[in-house]
């Protein structure tokens, strides 16, 4: 497959980013804890040079916690700041709170030293589609700050929200970038959602996320479908559709309808706790 997805939102919404990173002290990025390089976009580190970084592993609850942690090791190596968080935990997520304020702590300094005192410290969020960002939010804020929803684009323009006495946080639409060198990331991040499904050959997809989780989680697979390793992707396919009884007229197995609750199921995080990408891989 040849991936591919940059419309043209977000042009504009880099753009808007780019205009408006100079008015904040720190820039957190979300990625999905399942794809921690695959979810990274590399123009926001281009944008938020010589700012402060958070680096939040969002989803982690659907990730491998074994590898996830490697992957805090591995962001910790290149200079970031990195933890795992659950988004629709508001206790998990509000220790990003102090943490913001240590990473800020010399900017804190420099106000007190020019008798600036309680000056919020100004966050951007970034990060790309359907990483969980609005629901972050929401869970800082302690209340319905921004929209969510379970596909692409939701968050289209800027808003400032208070998440706490001492920080306001600027939302900013998800972004991906103009091309994928790696054709590989493009299919990861269509496994998650990050891009429309419109654009994507839907069966290919689902023949491809079958063979990474047959290859290194089969035994979640054996538990929700009783798919076993020696099956095909077609043969699993149709395993999916007879024991969710998806029938066309006839009663022909209805295909299309297992592979939307394949990519639903590893999407929610149903299928257990799984990573796709390694650091080993990428060093």
């Amino acid at each position: 497959m040849n991936i591919q997805w940059y419309p043209g939102h977000m042009t504009s919404a880099r753009r808007m980013m780019e205009e408006n990173v100079k008015l904040v002290d720190i820039v957190i990025e979300v990625l999905d804890a399942r794809v921690p390089f695959s979810s990274k976009n590399p123009d926001i580190d281009k944008l938020a040079n010589n700012k402060f970084r958070l680096i939040i592993l969002n989803k982690a609850d659907a990730a491998d916690p074994v590898v996830t942690d490697r992957w805090i090791s591995y962001y910790k190596e290149k200079g970031f700041t990195a933890i795992k968080t659950d988004a629709r935990n508001r206790k998990d997520v509000q220790k990003v709170t102090a943490l913001v304020q240590n990473i800020c702590k010399e900017k804190i300094e420099r106000d007190r030293k020019r008798g600036i005192i309680n000056r919020p410290v100004k966050a951007m969020i970034a990060g790309i589609p359907n990483s969980g960002k609005s629901t972050f939010i929401n869970s800082l804020a302690g209340k319905a700050s921004a929209k969510t929803g379970n596909k692409p684009g939701v968050t289209r323009g800027k808003q400032w929200i208070k998440v706490a006495k001492n920080i306001d946080l600027l939302d900013t639409p998800g972004i991906l970038w103009p091309k994928f060198e790696d054709q590989t990331v493009g299919m990861k991040l269509s496994f998650i959602g990050s891009i429309n499904d419109d654009v994507v050959e839907r069966h290919e997809l689902c023949l491809e996320l079958l063979n990474m989780l047959k290859n290194f989680y089969c035994n979640n697979l054996t538990e929700r479908y009783t798919i076993t390793k020696d099956m095909s992707g077609e043969d699993a396919l149709a395993k999916i559709a007879d024991i969710r009884k998806c029938l066309l007229k006839g009663g022909e197995l209805d295909i299309e309808k297992a592979e939307r609750i394949l990519l639903d199921d590893f999407r929610a995080g149903r299928l257990g706790r799984v990573s796709l990408d390694y650091p080993e891989d990428v060093r």
